[in-house]
């Protein structure tokens, strides 16, 4: 990038953030999203040995020495570096379509308040953009669970529910986060 040439990507970022409703939305998620990791630390959520999410179930596992958690989930879209992209789930042909109902309505969200630059399947973005887009999605589904999964070429962003911990000998109990913020999208 040339000296006085603008970064188009960070354009969009400041954009977000000057518009009065989207930036509220979006500082609400964020808001959302660092208490969300709060609360789901206390059973290990950043700290399993692996991870991994079955589409045809919808169900994503965790897994630590000794127990595992598990929770139906929702994949909102996809951050790709090296191509300096975000690619909504709805709008990724590797993705089933009841494995994006979320980023289905974060679309119509968008759509509805006049956003349809983000509305696009796949958009210009930066690291900065794609945690503001998932923000945004969190805040607009009142999710109860986000993760940031870890991928070599797309970085998944996902939502879940509450959480079944299951120990070896097969015990089990349930995490689960009730907000008392209602769906944006309602």
């Amino acid at each position: 990038m040339g000296f006085f040439k603008r970064n188009k990507k960070s354009d969009e970022s400041r954009q977000i953030s000057s518009h009065g409703e989207l930036a509220a939305v979006w500082s609400q998620g964020e808001e959302m999203i660092g208490m969300l990791a709060e609360a789901h630390m206390s059973w290990g959520l950043g700290s399993a040995d692996r991870w991994g999410l079955d589409q045809r179930t919808g169900v994503i596992t965790w897994t630590f020495p000794g127990r595992t958690a598990t929770a139906a989930a929702q994949l909102l879209g996809s951050y790709n570096a090296d191509a300096g992209t975000w690619l909504w789930a709805w709008g990724n042909q590797s993705i089933l379509p009841e494995m994006s109902r979320d980023s289905a309505v974060v679309r119509d969200w968008l759509l509805a308040q006049g956003y349809s630059g983000l509305a696009e399947p796949m958009i210009d973005a930066d690291d900065q953009m794609a945690a503001m887009l998932a923000a945004i999605a969190v805040r607009v589904t009142a999710a109860p669970g986000f993760y940031r999964g870890t991928g070599s070429a797309a970085i998944p962003f996902i939502t879940f529910g509450p959480v079944t911990l299951t120990a070896e000998d097969g015990t089990s109990s349930t995490f689960q986060i009730d907000f008392e913020v209602e769906s944006a999208a309602e």
